[in-house]
């Protein structure tokens, strides 16, 4: 069963233990393989207090288990069963482990994270690494997408008013329309208003004025305007 997650780092106190986990249908994901290495337990181990979970009845196996395609050492893929936190936390409870508690309280973070924001990033992880991280250019690319929807959103609204019969392309009253749906938009997206962002951004002591991009290879009269 093919589904997307978002993968984020889990790295412990002493950052000898690295693992990947999944962030899918707002809990976390780990195979065998990850919960050995988190619980420091060998793999037929693990496999004995899941099989032990679910004779016992204490899990439906149906809503805590689920296949990701993962990438093997021999560059193949194939579907491996992930087990959800509560599986995590219940064989933490049950190899006694400390480390299985400073896991949960590390997911239960993350997963809140995303249902409140909506996102959740390892920030430690992206400033490392920076843009050589392939995931580095996947959240500037889905951040560039956010942005166009919410441009090409704004552009119907325009492209409605306009086939107004009364309409005016250099009216005063379409002006304050056109710039009084902007800023609703800027305000629902961060909070301010077109000018106090703008007030916010531009600084006289940085180096153009505070802009940080522009297309091109050099900043036009046009553009400062």
């Amino acid at each position: 069963m093919e589904q997307s997650s978002e993968i984020i780092i889990y790295q412990t106190a002493d950052k000898e233990t690295r693992i990947q986990t999944r962030l899918h249908n707002e809990t976390v994901w780990l195979n065998r393989n990850q919960m050995a290495e988190l619980f420091d337990r060998d793999v037929k181990t693990i496999g004995k207090h899941i099989n032990n979970i679910f004779n016992e009845g204490e899990l439906d196996k149906i809503s805590v288990v689920a296949n990701f395609a993962t990438t093997a050492e021999d560059g193949k893929t194939y579907q491996v069963g992930h087990y959800n936190l509560d599986v995590i936390i219940s064989i933490g409870y049950r190899v006694k482990s400390k480390q299985g508690t400073k896991f949960r309280q590390w997911a239960t973070k993350r997963i809140h994270e995303y249902i409140v924001k909506g996102f959740t990033m390892d920030d430690d992880r992206l400033k490392q690494e920076g843009a050589r991280s392939r995931y580095f250019e996947e959240l500037l690319q889905r951040i560039r997408d956010i942005r166009s929807s919410e441009r090409n959103f704004y552009q119907k609204v325009t492209d409605i008013y306009a086939t107004s019969i009364d309409y005016k392309k250099d009216d005063k009253l379409t002006q304050e329309f056109f710039a009084t749906v902007q800023n609703k938009m800027h305000y629902a997206i961060h909070g301010k208003t077109a000018a106090e962002l703008i007030n916010e951004r531009v600084d006289s002591n940085k180096p153009f004025m505070g802009l940080t991009n522009f297309q091109g290879k050099y900043i036009t009269t046009l553009i400062m305007k």
